[in-house]
């Protein structure tokens, strides 16, 4: 498992090095899966692992004649769920889709890989060293990186090159074939935002910070006790100057589901906060707090972090987040269509 793991994480190296999305199959793959991996929460507890498979260097699929092994295939599924390595496998009911997910993502590597061919696509020698120089630079020591030779390519560092190569010409044909077209320019942003226009009209939106307090229930006794903590709590708040100042004492002593994050609401549409807050909000300047408010048997001050009047986002607030968007929808639909052109001719078998 220690020779598995090493080859992984120096896969994942090698990945940063070429400035690739993702690190995987046959030493890097340069793109994001095909079809979307298993999703999985890291923190999740799973009682049931299926260990790791162990690498031969037995086939698992043939593309136009080409064999993709069953290392190629561990280190993809490595990087699909790359919480694996600390636990020493997958979790049973995520391993089927996950190794299914890794399997499509290497033979789609491969039919790249030989269009790229096809098309006499070149890295230049420059290019080529400077790719091998910054990989090596990522070991600590030259043992430590022939170690890896050894491991990956029987210690030759002819077949590594080609490696790299490979990965390169990968990476040129997609950047080619998708990153490039997918690109979004800021005129196209602005087109689909006048386009969209009513998507970004919004109402009154008001940004606060609470203090609450929560009586656990109604009886007379508690509900007395809570609203003496609440004037208490009230009173120091109206002594915060500041949004720190005021996020301190949420955190300490808001029993909301805000006082993890200094009480802070985010920038709301009016609408979503009850009446009581935005009919006292509207009477506030911003930086003030407001006085004691009570909302059935739960007591809330709150600051006046800023309020926005209704009206229109406007285009150099979203354009970061619209050209991304954009660009994400673009560069599926390209990859999409790219893997089906290549699959159309090509003779894929999984064994």
């Amino acid at each position: 498992m220690k020779t598995r793991f090493s080859i992984a994480i120096a896969v994942v190296v090698l990945g940063l090095i070429l400035g690739t999305a993702t690190a995987g199959a046959q030493v890097v793959a340069s793109h994001a899966p095909t079809l979307p991996a298993a999703k999985a929460d890291p923190s999740a507890k799973t009682s049931a692992i299926a260990p790791a498979m162990t690498v031969s260097g037995m086939p698992v699929a043939r593309v136009n004649g080409v064999q993709l092994i069953d290392r190629d295939l561990l280190r993809e599924m490595y990087t699909l769920f790359p919480y694996a390595q600390q636990h020493n496998g997958f979790p049973k009911e995520l391993e089927p889709d996950i190794r299914r997910g890794a399997l499509q993502m290497i033979i789609f590597e491969e039919l790249v890989y030989q269009e790229a061919k096809r098309r006499k696509m070149t890295i230049t020698p420059a290019k080529l060293a400077g790719a091998e120089a910054a990989f090596r630079k990522q070991f600590l020591s030259p043992s430590a990186y022939q170690e890896f030779l050894n491991n990956e390519v029987n210690g030759s560092q002819a077949e590594m090159r080609e490696k790299i190569r490979r990965s390169l010409l990968i990476e040129a044909l997609l950047n080619q074939e998708v990153t490039a077209p997918s690109r979004i320019t800021p005129a196209q942003a602005r087109a689909q935002y006048e386009k969209n226009l009513a998507q970004y009209t919004h109402g009154e939106i008001l940004h606060i910070q609470s203090i609450s307090i929560v009586p656990p229930n109604e009886s007379s006794a508690v509900l007395k006790e809570a609203k003496q903590r609440a004037e208490e709590a009230a009173e120091q708040a109206k002594q915060a100057k500041t949004y720190r100042d005021f996020g301190l004492l949420a955190e300490k002593l808001s029993e909301d589901d805000f006082h993890v994050n200094m009480g802070d609401h985010k920038p709301l549409d009016a609408g979503e906060l009850p009446p009581p807050i935005v009919k006292a909000a509207a009477k506030m300047k911003q930086g003030e707090v407001s006085e004691l408010i009570q909302l059935g048997n739960n007591y809330t001050i709150f600051r006046l972090e800023s309020r926005t009047p209704p009206g229109t986002t406007p285009f150099a607030e979203v354009k970061a987040k619209l050209q991304l968007e954009m660009q994400k929808k673009n560069t599926e639909q390209l990859r999409s269509a790219l893997a089906r052109k290549l699959r159309k001719n090509a003779k894929i078998e999984t064994l």
